[in-house]
């Protein structure tokens, strides 16, 4: 997410209106058309136990349409992990998630860097390792980094001399993928995400490459073939512009692979509803790729769960994927799915709960009703009545709410929303 916050608080937030943003969502196709699915005479190479994509679906290797389902869990980007365990996971499989993201920083991984953490990445195997066991594909997501520059010292700041989010990835991101992919190209229940939420380049540096933020920056092509460069052919997802919510650009540059995603963070209050459809629906739409929102949510401080409804109406009449953001003790203003380590529901909690309540387990994380239709590859009528009437569902908030856009520091100690 494109703010940053301490833990159990929020710090220099820019105030701003809190109402969940009622436009109406743009998200009808011109005409119905034939999603390809699964009905591949020759799929592209698959990771042990993995996915591979066809069009906009994920595939199990047996040719089963998949659909990811599951939240965000930060800690590991700002730190070694803040109440990870076992139970964590049991939690989320208690709830059907069937993934979990897990946020990754470069400089705790790499050997060299100066936050380099001895443990690092047997805690990142830990995680793989909690989440498996209970059934959770894992998306290891490289969150933060640091501008090329492994001596860096400061955590959370956005800028030179600090480990965090940055506008996009460096040479040191080439090492991380070179390391993660090598170390879990044998197992493809792990997917990776490239870069969180690129931002402030053009859709030509996000693909190549360049040098216009005042640093070398690595490309999604390049993050790419870094990973198939170790034999890797895990899944893996890149995020669009505008801190990965924008994603109308991948039509005309898209990445040279196979088994890619592409993700979304849409946001309120930051976000509109209205540019669904053309910022990163028409992908599923015109079945050019599988789309998965990696994050979303409400920051504002008076927030309903509507927003998470109406995402995941979005995202279910789309067959996109979608991972909630986050797992995480807090509020809104996080904005968090849980409110204690005892995991009690938030409000936006209680509406992803209920989401993921209502996958069928054993349906490749869609509604049974879902899955005969992507077996089949039928005709996709892709028109999203439900999702249009909930728009009038969305519940006005005339308390003033946080914009946690970029005007958010914090303490070297801070965690990322997102």
């Amino acid at each position: 997410m494109r703010r940053h916050f301490a833990p159990g608080a929020c710090l220099g937030l820019l105030l701003v209106s809190a109402c969940v943003d009622q436009s109406p969502v743009d998200q009808s196709p011109a005409q119905p058309i034939t999603i390809r699915g699964c009905a591949e005479a020759s799929p592209p190479p698959v990771a042990p136990g993995g996915y591979y994509t066809n069009g906009s679906t994920v595939c199990s290797a047996d040719g089963t349409p998949h659909l990811f389902h599951g939240v965000d869990r930060p800690s590991m980007e700002w730190g070694a992990g803040e109440h990870i365990s076992a139970a964590d996971f049991q939690t989320m499989a208690a709830w059907h998630a069937n993934v979990v993201r897990v946020e990754l920083n470069q400089d705790f991984w790499l050997a060299g860097a100066a936050l380099y953490m001895s443990d690092y990445q047997d805690r990142v195997d830990q995680v793989v390792h909690f989440a498996e066991a209970v059934g959770l594909d894992v998306i290891l997501d490289l969150h933060w980094s640091d501008r090329g520059d492994l001596s860096v010292t400061q955590l959370q700041g956005s800028g030179a001399g600090n480990s965090g989010q940055q506008p996009m990835a460096d040479v040191n991101s080439q090492q991380f993928w070179s390391q993660v992919a090598a170390k879990y190209q044998s197992d493809g229940h792990v997917l990776f995400e490239l870069y969180n939420e690129p931002h402030d380049i053009s859709w030509q540096t996000w693909l190549n490459g360049g040098t216009p933020n005042g640093y070398p920056i690595v490309g999604m092509q390049a993050l790419y073939d870094t990973v198939r460069a170790t034999g890797a052919n895990n899944v893996v997802i890149a995020g669009g512009l505008s801190y990965a919510f924008d994603l109308s650009g991948v039509g005309a540059t898209p990445i040279q692979g196979y088994n890619v995603m592409y993700a979304t963070h849409p946001y309120n209050p930051q976000d509109s509803r209205a540019r669904f459809e053309s910022d990163f629906g028409y992908l599923a739409t015109n079945d050019i790729a599988p789309v998965m929102a990696t994050e979303f949510g409400d920051s504002s401080s008076t927030c309903t769960g509507d927003w998470d409804r109406q995402l995941v109406e979005f995202a279910d009449a789309h067959r996109m994927s979608w991972s909630a953001w986050a797992w995480y003790a807090g509020d809104c203003k996080f904005p968090a799915l849980i409110s204690d380590w005892s995991y009690t529901p938030t409000v936006q909690g209680d509406a992803v709960k209920a989401a993921l309540l209502a996958y069928v387990p054993d349906a490749g994380g869609m509604g049974a009703s879902d899955a005969g239709m992507m077996d089949a590859g039928a005709t996709d009528a892709a028109t999203t009545d439900a999702a249009d009437a909930d728009a009038t569902d969305a519940a006005t908030t005339d308390a003033a709410g946080a914009d946690a856009n970029d005007a958010a520091t914090t303490d070297a100690g801070g965690a990322d929303a997102g």
